[in-house]
């Protein structure tokens, strides 16, 4: 074993109390994100489905190098950490599927507007959401109205209302003309 196949993971706290972000040194899943908020809606992600095992997991969320985990609102972290970091680490170190080629979605084709929708989120808007253990996936373009979807720990956050309205509706209000509002929708 080289120092290039050594795992390590570390905890991050979000602004979201009830998640945690695990982060890993390795890239754990480069296609987009998965975001599971219960046990019973796991699939395609063999990880995802091994956390749920825990009765204390309340929501999964996978994305690039790191795992955010939302817990039930009754546990302490302090008691979790420990065991989720030795859990996730010792699943990647023995190569287990994270998530399964299957649950990986194409793109349709899409016009100029949701174009540069995309873009300025991929650019301006998913790495800050990123840096809080979250993810903004766009949903639709309709009549003026960006749907995206809240995932990870920015489900269910207190300030991902303020994020959506004062940070990305102004944002993609200023850019392109087109836009007129931003909403978040279940996901």
């Amino acid at each position: 074993m080289t120092i290039d196949d050594v795992i390590t993971i570390y905890a991050e706290a979000t602004p979201n109390p009830e998640s945690m972000k695990f982060v890993s040194n390795k890239m754990i899943f480069a296609n987009d994100s998965i975001d599971f908020r219960s046990a019973d809606k796991v699939e395609g992600s063999p990880l995802a489905a091994a956390l749920f095992e825990f009765p204390f997991v309340k929501g999964v969320f996978i994305m690039n190098n790191f795992v955010s985990i939302t817990k039930q609102k009754e546990e302490e972290w302090f008691d979790l950490i420990p065991k989720l970091k030795a859990f996730i680490k010792e699943w990647l170190e023995n190569g287990k599927e994270v998530v399964s080629p299957k649950a990986v979605k194409v793109d349709e084709n899409e016009d100029e507007v949701v174009r540069k929708i995309k873009q300025l989120l991929d650019d301006h808007v998913k790495p800050a959401v990123e840096m809080d253990g979250g993810a903004i996936t766009f949903q639709s373009f309709d009549e003026g109205v960006v749907s995206v979807v809240m995932k990870g720990s920015c489900s269910g956050c207190p300030s991902s209302t303020l994020t959506l309205k004062a940070g990305i509706e102004n944002l993609l209000k200023r850019m392109i003309p087109e836009v007129e509002a931003v909403e978040a929708i279940a996901g």
